[in-house]
């Protein structure tokens, strides 16, 4: 089976690792300030703090930029359910924005429109949180303004992205928002087997998500409320959590930084040849903004099923059998069971519908083959012609 994504583990990831195992810190060492160094200077951002997932990325921002009950966070319908989720955590309501028909990022025309309708109904957003879609910047600039119109804050959910730019300049640097998260999971551009982290320009906003990772515990004496009992003194002054990465996970993100451009590069590779090869079938291919290099961690299609025989379903399917391991991101949030408890509709953002009844994401990853990728090519041939 080709799999949609997978990660890549070389011998100098694997002596990474093992040298951490023989070394006297496993859990928080002098490796995961290396790594938060190392993406920090990457994206050209001031502070970076490594976490145990981006989905306690994302919920450490939202807590770090004050979202609670009463709150509203806004984001876009195609992604996983994270995205959402960590406004929940922090007792705020959830609401989507639908998605641009060319590049599935949340549409700032939607967001302007629904901005407007907000301000009028006294419920306007705390927190946006744009998602980087398959690794393609939303229109940053754009609903960087409209923040500051409307005054809300952003977090940018560049899970897929890590590797990209906008505007020519690293996704990551904040330059148009408050926060940006990255993951690490294996299937991502690079990984730390499970991981995320979050990267802003601001020290008060670095500070609370510190407190915030770990427990909510301090030992810096300026934050204390009074002098340190001694020097095995701490303080909890915040309700935090243990969101820590590891030593282990730190060691293989620095290892796996060294080759990130290479891995993107390799991607865009693939991408120009799925670009080359599918025209000729009845499917969209992704578009690219011109402002936006992509990271490309997914290559998502959709089917012309006006065009085919068949249907979404079957040509899925059929493409597992002859062991193209395709998947499909994202199903809309709001159409999940829980969001549906809430009152969301499933039509409440067509454009996001349509996509989902269409979209197949094709394997995307650095190491595939220009052989392995004539499979995919050869197996797609044959389940749009059922």
């Amino acid at each position: 089976m080709i799999p949609y994504g997978r990660q890549d583990i070389t011998q100098s990831d694997i002596d990474a690792v093992v040298a951490v195992l023989q070394s006297d810190f496993l859990t928080q060492g002098p490796m995961v300030p290396k790594f938060e160094e190392a993406v920090a200077s990457y994206c050209g951002t001031t502070h970076a703090l490594a976490v145990n997932s981006a989905t306690s990325a994302l919920h450490i921002a939202c807590l770090a930029l004050g979202v609670g009950p009463g709150d509203w966070l806004w984001t876009s319908p195609i992604t996983f359910v994270a995205s959402a989720n960590c406004g929940l955590y922090c007792g705020a309501q959830v609401d989507f924005v639908d998605i641009d028909s060319r590049t599935y990022n949340l549409c700032t025309k939607a967001l302007e429109q629904k901005l407007i309708a907000a301000e009028k109904a006294g419920r306007l957003p705390k927190v946006v949180v744009p998602v980087h879609l398959c690794g393609q910047p939303c229109d940053m600039q754009a609903i960087h303004t409209l923040a500051q119109r409307y005054n809300f804050k952003i977090i940018e959910d560049a899970s897929h992205a890590i590797g990209g730019k906008y505007k020519n300049e690293p996704i990551g640097n904040c330059r148009y928002s408050d926060i940006t998260v990255f993951s690490f999971h294996p299937v991502k551009i690079i990984t730390t087997a499970e991981g995320g982290m979050a990267l802003t320009n601001s020290a008060e906003l670095a500070n609370k998500m510190a407190l915030f990772r770990s427990h909510g515990i301090t030992r810096d004496p300026a934050q204390m409320t009074h002098e340190a009992d001694g020097p095995w003194y701490y303080q909890q002054i915040e309700l935090g959590y243990n969101y820590r990465m590891t030593e282990l996970q730190a060691a293989l993100g620095v290892s796996q930084m060294h080759r990130l451009d290479s891995y993107v590069t390799r991607r865009h590779q693939l991408a120009r040849r799925y670009d080359e090869l599918l025209p000729t079938l009845p499917i969209i291919t992704p578009w690219q903004h011109p402002d936006s290099y992509s990271g490309l961690h997914l290559y998502p299609i959709r089917l012309q099923l006006d065009k085919v025989s068949c249907s979404h379903l079957q040509v899925f399917e059929t493409l597992r059998e002859l062991g193209i391991g395709v998947n499909l991101h994202y199903i809309p949030v709001h159409t999940q069971p829980y969001y549906q408890r809430m009152g969301f509709q499933p039509d409440d953002f067509p454009q996001a519908q349509t996509y989902y009844r269409e979209a197949i994401s094709l394997p995307m990853y650095q190491a595939l083959t220009d052989e392995q990728q004539d499979q995919v090519m050869a197996a797609l041939k044959t389940a749009l012609v059922l």
